[in-house]
């Protein structure tokens, strides 16, 4: 279009006062971002393209440790100034913007947990300035942030070689695996919440239940850890004959008959293993889940409840039934791969089907069955702890509660205890009697039912 020479003119001087606003350094000025990085790039910053990778909450905290060794003890290390701008520009934004220069800031800080109970420093956002490979490169890191709207983390890596920037992106890629905090911790992918932050997976403390805990059918415990854990044990020979090392176990049976309880166990032994679990809407993220454990391995990823996976038409990430992506997970990763499956259901007529019909992803299935009489009066003997009660009466006990599961002997006991504290008593058979009667009476049905699967999810007891 036509520009008249008055707005022309107008134009030319406001240009002009943009720059001067940019250029002008008043006593005490700080430096801009776009000059500081310039300087280090030994070119004009707004001339060099980005590289970027987009970094998972899990990831985030190996990245930082990745970049911190590669960058090494000489590395100098900006913030940004702007104030909340800062955390929904890119980095080419923030050199790019001729009227609106970032100046240099403070490093925004973060601690991120590096296991159940301690947490990292990171550089939550920040860039450092560093060479490699003999080039000078700007690694700007970006922690994810629910409350700035970033799901995602992110890294940004300015150098004027651009496959220098790919490079270590690559190189940091590989570090943070072979570095990873996650490695054999036991981890929890969750959905992310309504709070401002978030990372989507939190660590578990790594359970302690001996074998003497786990009151299974002789020979059961045996044949589940020798599937999950031994074939680890084995894993050179078994690639040397290029046997497969995948594998899948899957334990069904009513609720609160020891299912948890046993995979407890395994992860409590399987000390060098890096554990992922799942449950109920978090199945959905089993493909993550496998990602993680590909990398990690050895690892036992532990799917709870796949039956509400089965019996649901919910779809997951990839637009396909969940139950698909399940067993596509499965599937899909190399016969070498030292991963085991733990599946965990009380529907297995549901599950079966979905299994029989895409056969291999499970190799072993095992029926946790409610315990029988010398089953439960081991059960006795472990919940009694201190409590004193005699052989005759935790006899008949055992001999009168048929079909009740594990959980409802740690209710028994409980409500003995509690029925002696409210008479100013020490507890004795009378107290352990009452309790079960009051426990198979009409009256404490519903109570019956629900303490059957008591104290039995993941949650409860990690």
């Amino acid at each position: 279009m036509d520009i008249d020479d008055d707005l022309r003119s107008f134009l030319a001087q406001f240009s002009k006062l943009g720059e001067l606003a940019n250029t002008v350094q008043q006593a005490g000025a700080v430096t801009s971002l776009t000059d500081a990085l310039s300087a280090h790039l030994g070119r004009s910053a707004e001339e060099v393209a980005t590289v970027s990778k987009e970094v998972p909450g899990y990831r985030f905290a190996d990245y930082d440790v990745a970049f911190e060794l590669l960058a090494g003890p000489d590395a100098t290390l900006i913030g940004i100034g702007g104030g909340d701008q800062r955390q929904h520009m890119s980095l080419g934004d923030m050199v790019g913007n001729q009227w609106n220069r970032l100046p240099v800031g403070q490093v925004d800080w973060a601690d991120i947990a590096i296991n159940a109970t301690e947490t990292r420093r990171v550089v939550a956002l920040g860039i450092r300035l560093f060479r490699f490979h003999d080039q000078p490169v700007a690694v700007l890191t970006r922690r994810n942030s629910q409350m700035h709207g970033n799901g995602q983390g992110v890294i940004e890596v300015l150098s004027p070689d651009g496959q220098v920037a790919s490079d270590l992106i690559a190189e940091a890629t590989r570090v943070g695996i072979e570095r990873s905090v996650l490695r054999g911790n036991v981890i929890s992918l969750e959905l992310v919440g309504y709070e401002g932050e978030g990372d989507g997976f939190r660590f578990i403390p790594r359970p302690d239940v001996p074998a003497e805990a786990v009151i299974l059918p002789e020979g059961t415990l045996e044949r589940v850890t020798g599937h999950v854990l031994g074939v680890a044990e084995h894993a050179e020979m078994l690639r040397r004959y290029g046997q497969h090392l995948k594998r899948g176990v899957l334990l069904y049976g009513p609720p609160g008959t020891g299912k948890t309880h046993t995979v407890r166990h395994l992860l409590s032994i399987g000390t060098g293993h890096t554990v992922i679990l799942l449950s109920g809407q978090t199945l959905e993220f089993v493909r993550q889940a496998t990602s993680i454990a590909r990398h990690l391995q050895p690892a036992i990823v532990v799917l709870e409840d796949c039956d509400l996976v089965a019996m649901g038409r919910d779809f997951g990430p990839a637009g396909q039934p969940l139950l698909f992506e399940l067993l596509d997970a499965l599937d899909g990763l190399d016969t070498d791969t030292d991963i085991a499956f733990v599946l965990t259901t009380n529907r297995v007529d549901v599950l079966e089907e979905a299994l029989t019909q895409r056969p291999g992803r499970v190799d072993l299935a095992v029926e946790i069955a409610p315990p029988d009489q010398e089953a439960r009066r081991r059960l006795l003997d472990l919940y009694q702890g201190t409590v004193s009660f005699s052989e005759a009466a935790l006899d008949e006990v055992a001999r009168r509660s048929d079909a009740h599961t594990a959980s409802f002997f740690k209710e028994l006991i409980r409500r003995a205890v509690l029925y002696a504290a409210e008479d100013g008593l020490e507890p004795t058979d009378v107290h352990l009697l009452s309790a079960l009667a009051a426990l198979q009476s009409d009256q404490e049905a519903l109570s019956r039912n629900l303490v059957g699967g008591f104290m039995d999810p993941f949650t409860e007891e990690l």
